[in-house]
């Protein structure tokens, strides 16, 4: 079963397309490849019920970010603050590095 890459990853800054939070920004905490989903820092809040428990002995109404399918989020240009395409090619060492299809800088 071969993993299909994403067009993000952790760390990148991005602007989510679609939803609820359409037009946001935020920061990916993780992403799940098999999924295709990302989770945004701060975004698609969901109320999680918790029971209390050992860790929690309080239990009660809390709030958690829910992944959001990464078709939805676009990656955003870290000097322009614009969406931006990612693209790869090989540096002159050749390894491979993402680079911004529209101004063909290094991402």
């Amino acid at each position: 079963m071969n993993k299909k890459k994403l067009h993000v990853k952790t760390g990148d800054t991005v602007k989510v397309l679609a939803g609820d939070e359409r037009g946001k920004t935020g920061r990916i905490t993780a992403v799940n490849i098999e999924k295709q989903r990302v989770t945004v820092e701060g975004l698609n809040l969901v109320t999680k019920h918790t029971k209390p428990s050992a860790q929690n002995p309080q239990g009660g109404i809390t709030k958690k970010e829910a992944p959001i399918h990464a078709s939805n989020v676009a990656l955003v240009d870290p000097k322009s603050g614009e969406t931006i395409k990612a693209g790869t090619r090989k540096n002159s060492e050749g390894k491979p590095e993402r680079y911004s299809k529209k101004t063909g800088e290094v991402i």
